[in-house]
């Protein structure tokens, strides 16, 4: 792929099922749509925009429905799975193209996963970070979190009563953020023999386990500082609404129970990442699951914001299996 001048990024906002989609955009060439997780934005990406625009491919780093300047249905059951993949797709046609690309991380990853299972003729390939790729079915989602932790609570079984996180949450949206984002960071996550982070205690709530007074390293004030300020308008209601909708997507796909996702595909995790650690038998399965599986990375000494955390690696990892992609 030819590289061209980066141009500056620009944001915008495009019709979609949920009302609006607002994105960043940077680049000329091919599309390549990067969707973020919880509790992020668009500018969980804004490592990527540059690194993609100047290897020639048009990066549009959006704000999932519930999150920023989208918009933000009132009704929970508007933020279930179906829903977030006709997003995406609204926005690739908003953006004048047929076909893209589609990147996620977190919940990210498990939107863009389902795009390309659901959507296999506009997403030509899919790359997955943090959260590795699990086929619809198995038991009831609720079930599962219900019966993990014995005596503590999974962390998204204390997501699902709206309201209770919400509580506990926006009364210090700057405060909570940094404390979340340092309990899954390399640099600052509690040690092996410390509380997990993932679970509340009984009668708790999860900052409780939150790493004290430590920032990571990949987050500056002004950083907090974006992140805080558009939770602080929104609140969290919009972005809880993901957890809340499992057992409906559960639903939803049964008919796609065990389905792999056949278009070229890429997985990258860090190796201090709970969700890879967790899934390992997933990352396991990536050759029957992910066929067109073209490179999988488990990044040393990485915890769960990858994409932040290592932004070098993961922009070559990501600018090499572009190529790859253009290639084929």
């Amino acid at each position: 792929m030819p590289v061209t001048t980066a141009t500056e990024p620009t944001h915008r906002l495009v019709p979609s099922p949920a009302g609006r989609i607002h994105l960043v955009e940077q680049g000329r060439g091919p599309l390549v749509v990067l969707v973020h997780g919880f509790p992020e934005s668009w500018y969980s990406w804004r490592h990527q925009l540059p690194a993609l625009a100047a290897a020639g491919y048009r990066a549009a780093a959006v704000d999932v429905r519930g999150y920023g300047r989208s918009s933000r249905p009132a009704a929970t059951e508007a933020y279930r799975m179906l829903d977030l993949v006709a997003d995406c797709v609204a926005v690739v046609h908003a953006l004048g193209e047929e076909s893209a690309v589609l990147v996620g991380h977190d919940w990210g990853a498990n939107i863009a996963a389902t795009s390309a299972l659901l959507r296999p003729g506009v997403f030509r390939a899919v790359g997955l970070l943090g959260v590795p790729y699990t086929p619809p079915g198995g038991p009831k989602p609720s079930e599962v979190f219900a019966q993990l932790g014995g005596d503590e609570e999974f962390y998204v079984s204390y997501f699902q009563q709206p309201g209770r996180a919400e509580a506990e949450i926006e009364p210090d949206v700057r405060g909570w953020l940094a404390g979340f984002y340092a309990a899954l960071s390399a640099d600052t996550m509690p040690g092996p023999d410390a509380p997990d982070p993932h679970f509340v205690g009984r009668d708790g709530t999860l900052r409780d386990r939150f790493p004290a007074g430590r920032t990571p390293s990949w987050l500056s004030e002004d950083d907090l500082d974006v992140y805080a300020a558009e939770f602080e308008r929104t609140g969290l209601t919009g972005a809880l609404a993901r957890y809340r909708n499992m057992d409906r997507d559960w639903a939803d796909l049964a008919g796609h129970a065990g389905a792999p996702i056949a278009q070229p595909s890429l997985f990258v995790g860090g190796t201090l990442d709970a969700s890879t650690t967790w899934l390992a038998d997933a990352i396991e399965a990536y050759p029957r699951t992910l066929p067109g599986l073209i490179s999988s990375h488990l990044l040393d000494g990485c915890g769960h914001w990858a994409q932040q955390e290592r932004p070098e690696d993961v922009n070559r990892i990501l600018v090499e299996w572009l190529d790859a992609v253009s290639a084929s």
